[in-house]
């Protein structure tokens, strides 16, 4: 570790010289109308003399020769609640623009300091909301900039899955979590992503292309359906209109390239485009272990194009792609496998493709009305084919193969979503809409997986046909004063598939005591469809058992409270309880089986017939201290303490397969200017989690069907040891004239903490020792260096009108 951080001292004064300095600048929008706001002040308060500018008739603005570095911004308007932006990083290499709200203040001519750090981008957001930061994702350690991994720092989340970056958010399963981007419902946003999961190995999201965006934790607005467990909603920046700016980086995880800028100098019509490769290969060269010997292929792009239709109104078009593919092969090894990726008894070969592309269209009527429509297709193309190994008896080595397994999962889904906005008053806002998804499924799996001798095929999907889930909503935020807000809504659903509906009221509440308390409340109705492939999954008798499976619904309330402990420093408590109701279970007499406890690992679930009469139940505390950057460090502590239960056919209420009991992070952070231009950054980030249950296994009857059958009146009453480990980052930023580099190492696991993950059955291990050695451990990732080098630059300077006080 020694020689990477000198490495990168080394390299430092290179890249020191002459005074530099950069243009910030922006708009400014009523946060309900989305109507431009004429003469706001924008000074940089940490500078002196203090610069400044005051918006035009546009709402723009733009102050010029900003020294590098991290600056407070604050902004106040006359009749609004003023908005204090902290470590805002400024560079050479690019412009810093910053697309503002300000929310009209309940008492006219009166003004509010509200810091940034505690402002929602859904201003119908009271409770359970964090505001995901795009610096956080390259600022916190062992965050490899993804915005799940990111998550789980905060208070109610846990990640104790190094293979994988599922949210799992207050016990629920991170099958319960809503994707969205740019106000649409889209598929799992991860490379190599399991049908039926959230998460994945590695995120397709690139965090340069990101605006700040929502994470919802509960009792969410009534905007937000088909999900019990919480939202990520994530919007795409728009490109820089007025300058040509371009990013390269080479890192261990991929290679990226990417670049933004105008279109029209006319109409501010800009582009973002961005492009990864993976560059895993790599990792095999330098003899570090990632969880397998396989090498993972991936590659991702994200567009965004604007095109602004006079003052009033804006077209965009936006979207995603990522291909991913792997080949787990086992049949060149002897010994069973302690990869966390595949099986040790077969060899898989697996791919993920996934894309959205949409446009949307928004309009401003006039100082109080705004609306916005958008539609997407979304398509996700999974296919997976297995190969069992027949191994000698004396050498264990490969004899033969067999095809076993394979599967397709193709879903399309055109979506729309229209809403408008009325700012009845300064006081309240109305807003409503409506979402649509149609889902164009052909789905096929078929299995021989037992006995391995087995010729004939068993086909558990076979479908091709369309669905529709149609959902509306209303809100409703009322202000009497600057200091108490109210919000309700109804959120409706309906599935076609088999009749499903729900009518779900939200209601939040958010007092200010003080200057420097408030206490927040919220309450929410909350129901998802399960997984589309399981409605079409056939039994023996080629009959759909569990086509008319209903919604699992929840009742969530959330109590909470914050104190402002300083300008800087602010503590949060959060204490929550969550009843689910209608959830799935099996109908087999005794059986302990819930849907709460599916969602994450690499295998589909299906289950024996259906029937939604189970239940389950979570609560819990959560603590949030957190220092914004200051004085050149920040720090946030979360913990949670909880427990999650759930009831099967056998009436029985067990912990869930997510019920760690408690989960603690602290995160940190220290930045130090060496020389006029360059910075040493520093971060870590501590994780403990309790054991991860498991469920003891039938032996007997795993070795008879050749999976894994666990002892049903012993479900989950196992517990592996708590899960710790330790993550360091070191970079160095350095901002030359016109370019910025920044180099960086994310020592993840420094202490190479062996925490378990799984104990796996493998059949033939048990075949091999006539049942007397059936089951092996998984270890997560051991120590894992992450290096990136990143250059940014601009290729034209912007010459502005700059309005300085």
């Amino acid at each position: 570790m020694r020689k990477y951080l000198f490495l990168i001292l080394y390299i430092l004064p290179l890249f020191s010289s002459a005074q530099r300095t950069q243009l910030i600048r922006g708009s400014v929008r009523d946060k309900e109308s989305k109507a431009p706001i004429t003469g706001v002040i924008i000074q940089v308060t940490d500078l002196q003399p203090v610069p400044g500018a005051v918006t035009d008739t546009n709402g723009n603005f733009a102050i010029a020769n900003i020294p590098v570095g991290k600056h407070v911004i604050s902004i106040s308007g006359i009749s609004y609640q003023s908005v204090t932006l902290n470590e805002v990083l400024v560079t050479t290499a690019k412009e810093v623009v910053l697309p503002l709200e300000l929310e009209e203040s309940a008492v006219k001519m009166k003004e509010v300091t509200v810091s940034r750090k505690r402002e929602h981008i859904n201003e119908m957001a009271l409770v359970s909301t964090r505001t995901f930061d795009v610096q956080e994702t390259e600022r916190y350690a062992g965050s490899r900039s993804d915005p799940a991994r990111m998550a789980s720092n905060f208070a109610g989340v846990q990640g104790g899955d190094d293979s994988r970056n599922d949210i799992i958010i207050r016990g629920n399963s991170p099958q319960g979590v809503l994707w969205r981007l740019e106000g649409i419902d889209i598929p799992n946003p991860n490379h190599f992503a399991i049908p039926g999961t959230t998460g994945g190995p590695v995120s397709m999201l690139n965090s340069k292309t990101l605006a700040n965006s929502d994470f919802f934790m509960g009792a969410f607005p009534a905007e937000y359906g088909d999900a019990i467990g919480g939202v990520f909603d994530l919007r795409l920046r728009n490109g820089n209109n007025e300058r040509y700016e371009f990013t390269g980086q080479l890192g261990l995880l991929g290679t990226e390239l990417a670049a933004e800028g105008p279109l029209s100098s006319k109409t501010g019509a800009s582009f973002l485009f961005t492009y990864r490769y993976s560059t895993l290969q790599l990792f095999q060269g330098l003899n570090i272990k990632i969880g397998t010997s396989s090498v993972p292929n991936y590659q991702d792009a994200t567009f965004k194009v604007n095109l602004p239709i006079g003052k009033k109104s804006d077209l965009a078009f936006f979207g995603i792609g990522g291909l991913s593919s792997i080949n787990l092969i086992v049949s060149d090894v002897s010994q069973p496998s302690s990869e966390l990726y595949g099986e040790s008894d077969r060899n898989q070969y697996f791919t993920a493709n996934t894309g959205i592309v949409g446009a949307t269209f928004s309009h401003t009527f006039n100082q109080s009305t705004y609306t916005k429509f958008t539609v997407a297709e979304t398509a996700s193309d999974i296919y997976a084919h297995h190969d069992y190994i027949f191994r000698d008896s004396a050498t264990n080595n490969a004899d033969s193969l067999k095809n076993i397994l394979g599967y397709r999962f193709i879903t399309t889904t055109t979506v729309a979503h229209w809403y408008l906005n009325k700012k009845l008053s300064a006081k309240q806002t109305l807003k409503f809409g409506i979402i649509n998804n149609l889902y164009h499924l052909n789905l096929t799996d078929s299995s021989r997986q037992f006995p391995p001798t087995r010729q004939d095929w068993t086909h558990r999907e076979d479908f091709t046909g369309n669905t529709d889930l149609a959902q509306a909503y209303i809100q409703y935020k009322y202000r009497p004063n600057d200091a108490l807000t109210f919000t309700a809504g109804l959120h409706g659903q309906y599935f076609t598939l088999n009749g499903s509906k729900s009518i779900e009221p939200r209601a939040g509440m958010r007092w200010a005591l003080s200057s420097s308390d408030i206490i927040t409340a919220g309450y929410g109705l909350h129901s998802e469809i399960q997984q589309l492939y399981q409605y079409f999954a056939v039994d023996t008798f080629k009959a759909m058992a569990n086509k008319n499976i209903g919604f699992t619904r929840s009742h969530h309330f959330v109590l909470g409270y914050e104190k402002i402990l300083s300008k800087n420093l602010h503590l949060r408590l959060e204490t929550y309880y969550q009843y689910l109701f209608d959830v799935p279970v099996e109908t087999r007499t005794g059986s302990s089986y819930s849907a709460l406890d599916q969602g994450t690992g690499y295998s589909r679930d299906f289950p024996d017939s259906l029937k939604n009469t189970g239940t389950g139940y979570n609560y819990g505390l959560e603590l949030t201290l957190e220092k914004t950057f200051s004085s050149g460090y920040y720090f946030l502590f979360s913990g949670s303490v909880y427990d999650s239960k759930a009831k099967g056919n056998d009436g029985v209420y067990r912990s869930t397969d997510y019920d760690t009991h408690y989960a603690f992070s602290l995160l940190a952070g220290y930045e130090h200017k060496l020389g006029t231009y360059s910075t040493l950054i520093t971060g870590l980030k501590m994780t403990l989690i309790g054991g991860q249950l498991y469920s003891p296994v039938d032996t007997g009857a795993s070795g008879k069907t050749g999976d894994i059958v666990v002892v049903d009146n012993q479900r989950n009453s196992l517990e592996f040891k708590p899960y710790f480990r330790t993550d360091l980052k070191l970079g160095m930023r350095f901002n030359s004239k016109k370019v910025t580099h920044e180099i960086a190492l994310d020592l993840l696991n420094i202490f190479n903490t062996k925490n378990i993950l799984s104990e796996t059955f493998s059949y033939g291990l048990y075949q091999q020792t006539g049942g007397t050695q059936s089951f092996y451990y998984q270890y997560q990732l051991g120590f894992l260096p992450i290096f990136y080098y990143r250059l940014d630059f601009g290729l034209k300077k912007h010459t502005a009108t700059t309005h300085d006080n």
